[in-house]
């Protein structure tokens, strides 16, 4: 067993952890292996080297924040414990915006992993952004979308995504077909009317400026001079992947999002997401980012629930370990 003593300097030691030490217990909840015991300005760690040293970092960063901003929230806590980024990674700068939404709203990457996907995305004209619900991987891909249509770099913003129910039989839906398969679009609407004013939205979607189709509807066609988003390809067949991918024009940018974790499909089809993340990843110009857990920006719940069902699917996975 390793020990190791932590001087905070001339840090106050109540701006640090907390009244109550609220934000010393979010440390020792991160670091359960580890003792924590705080005096005056020094803490103390005993434990593995390995855990002293992930925690040492993380009370550095906490540290770092309070000097350099004065103030730290539960939530920055929250953030350091659970990312792998550094201080400047989670600081809420202006220079993170992707664009400014409908009624003032900022649309910004929040977490390290949403901040590379924007890079990844400026540097390729494909880009698999794979991960769990909640991690902002639809949001962020329409916020690009919109910022390049914005820009004009493109002419068009086309949305897709197969029409699969999850895990229900809806039956018969009434309504003509526009009506029929918005439910499944759902999503990719509410994005969209956080970043374009009402009255532009339906201009665009009227004249064909921004479509919202399913996938079926990608068959025999050339998509050139758009930025292309397939949401939800967990739940494509590999054809279908490749059949979309292969619509692709020499001007376009395109998206492909996805959670392996929720593939809807019946038991005798195969996703192809994986697949093609995998034999297309190394292909120039085809980037790929994955999201994770600590990437999450729903209920702060969420992120415990996919913890839950993780843990879930390993133990079915390995019945020994139980």
């Amino acid at each position: 067993m390793s020990e190791l003593i932590i001087s905070i300097g001339d840090t106050e030691p109540v701006e640090l952890f907390g009244v109550n030490n609220s934000r010393l217990n979010l440390i020792k909840k991160s670091f359960p292996l580890l003792k924590i015991v705080a005096r005056g300005n020094k803490i103390k760690l005993s434990g593995s080297a390995e855990n002293i040293a992930q925690c040492k970092n993380k009370i550095e960063q906490m540290v770092k924040m309070t000097e350099k901003y004065g103030q730290l929230s539960h939530k920055n806590v929250e953030a350091i414990m659970e990312q792998e980024g550094t201080v400047s990674d989670l600081v809420d700068d202006s220079s993170q915006v992707i664009v400014h939404g409908s009624n003032g709203l900022v649309v910004k990457a929040r977490t390290p992993n949403q901040r590379k996907m924007v890079t990844l995305s400026d540097e390729n004209d494909v880009l698999f952004a794979l991960g769990p619900a909640g991690t902002g991987k639809t949001y962020t891909a329409v916020a690009l979308a919109v910022r390049a249509l914005k820009n004009k770099s493109v002419r068009r913003i086309i949305l897709t995504r197969p029409a699969v129910e999850a895990g229900e039989n809806l039956g018969f839906l009434p309504g003509d077909l526009k009506e029929k398969i918005d439910p499944y679009l759902r999503p990719l609407y509410d994005a969209l009317h956080d970043m374009i004013p009402l009255e532009k939205l339906n201009y665009y979607m009227q004249n064909n400026v921004i479509e919202v189709a399913p996938l079926a509807f990608m068959r025999g066609r050339t998509l050139d001079n758009a930025f292309i988003i397939l949401d939800e390809s967990q739940n494509t067949t590999t054809a279908q992947l490749k059949m979309f991918l292969t619509r692709i024009g020499p001007s376009a940018k395109c998206i492909i999002t996805g959670d392996m974790s929720q593939v809807d499909l019946p038991k005798n089809q195969k996703s192809g997401l994986r697949q093609a993340a995998e034999i297309l990843g190394q292909i120039e110009g085809i980037g790929t980012i994955h999201l994770k857990q600590s990437d999450v920006i729903r209920h702060k719940l969420v992120k415990e629930i996919i913890k839950a069902y993780e843990i879930l699917e390993e133990q079915e996975k390995n019945p020994k370990d139980k």
